[in-house]
C-alpha cells in the first residue's frame, strides 16, 4: 500500500517537473505511474493534494537533516556550511523535487501563505547565527535575521538558476557554488 503511494508520488514529480503542475492532469500522473486512473484518487483526493503531499515528505527529510545538523556543537561557520551543502545537493540527489518545489512552492504565494515550512529552514539558519554571535563566533553587529534571510536568499537563487539553466549544475558546479556561498557570507559574518 505504502509502495504503491510512493510511487504514485515520484510519477507525479516526474509529471510536475517536466510539465509544471498547472498543465498535469491527474490522468498524466496515473499513465506515468503505468495504474489505472482512479487509483490515483484511492490515495490522494486531488491533484492539489498529490502536490502537497510531494512537498510534505520531501521538506520532512530535508527540515530533519537541517535539525540534524543544529543540534550538533559545532561552530556555527561549519553549522552553516552543513545546511548549505544539504540543501544544495539536493540538486544534485532530486532534482526533480527540486524544480517542483521552486517553481510551484517558492514562486506561489497562495501555496506558500498555507505551507508556514517553507520559512523554517530559514528560522534554523536564523539560531546557527545567533549562536554564533553570542559565542562570539560571528560579529555582534550583524542582525541575525536579515543574515538568515541573506542566506537562504543566496541558496534560493542558486537553485531558482539551476532549475531555470542560468548557471551550470553538475556536480563539479554545486561544489563551487557551494564554496563560493559560504566563502561570501562567512567574510561577512565572521569577526575582523
Amino acid at each position: 500500500m505504502e509502495d504503491k503511494r510512493r510511487h504514485l508520488l515520484d510519477a507525479a514529480v516526474r509529471v510536475f517537473a517536466r510539465k509544471g503542475f498547472h498543465a498535469s492532469r491527474v490522468g498524466d500522473i496515473a499513465e506515468e505511474a503505468g495504474v489505472a486512473h482512479g487509483l490515483l484518487y484511492h490515495y490522494f483526493d486531488s491533484k492539489d493534494k498529490v502536490l502537497e503531499a510531494v512537498f510534505h515528505e520531501n521538506w520532512s527529510v530535508l527540515l530533519a537533516r537541517i535539525s540534524s545538523v543544529e543540534e550538533t556543537d559545532e561552530p556555527a561557520a561549519d553549522q552553516l556550511r552543513h545546511i548549505a551543502t544539504i540543501v544544495l545537493r539536493t540538486w544534485l540527489h532530486l532534482p526533480d523535487v527540486v524544480r517542483v518545489v521552486i517553481r510551484e512552492f517558492g514562486r506561489s504565494p497562495e501555496l506558500a501563505e498555507r505551507l508556514g515550512e517553507l520559512t523554517q529552514p530559514i528560522d534554523a539558519i536564523e539560531r546557527v547565527i545567533a549562536r554564533g554571535i553570542d559565542r562570539g563566533e560571528f560579529r555582534q553587529d550583524v542582525d541575525p535575521r536579515f543574515a538568515a534571510a541573506v542566506v537562504y536568499g543566496s541558496i534560493d537563487e542558486l537553485l531558482t538558476a539551476w532549475v531555470l539553466g542560468r548557471l551550470p549544475s553538475e556536480e563539479v558546479d554545486v561544489a563551487v557554488a557551494e564554496q563560493t556561498l559560504l566563502q561570501v557570507t562567512l567574510l561577512g559574518l565572521q569577526q575582523p
